[in-house]
């Protein structure tokens, strides 16, 4: 299974980003060959506008199943839950403990956004 997180770096020591559109980084962990890949979302962080919908849009393209992250809009939530992703919000710590603590079953998917659009 792929699983997205939102990272303030590139590696699984990180912090979890709290924010989905503008996180510095999207970490892309594969949790049947224990391995990762780090994408830089400055492009998309620094957008005027649109950018949780065009993150959300990256996430939708990686082939990944679920997203660890701190809070998500209700455009970028509609994108990933059109695309039968799971979303996992209120994460916090590393991006190592954000999937320990799901591979534990410690994370419930968000039914909804959790925070308006343009927090």
């Amino acid at each position: 299974m792929k699983i997205a997180i939102t990272a303030k770096g590139k590696d699984l020591d990180a912090e979890v980003d709290p924010r989905f559109g503008r996180a510095q980084y999207l970490i892309l962990y594969d949790t049947d060959g224990d391995s990762f890949t780090a994408v830089d979302n400055s492009a998309t962080a620094n957008a005027t506008h649109g950018a949780g919908v065009q993150a959300g849009q990256t996430i939708a393209n990686s082939g990944a199943s679920a997203l660890i992250t701190g809070n998500c809009g209700p455009r970028a939530f509609s994108i990933l839950n059109n695309a039968g992703i799971k979303v996992y919000t209120g994460a916090e710590g590393t991006v190592k403990e954000a999937i320990e603590a799901l591979k534990a079953g410690n994370l419930a998917p968000a039914g909804a956004p959790n925070v308006e659009g343009h927090w």
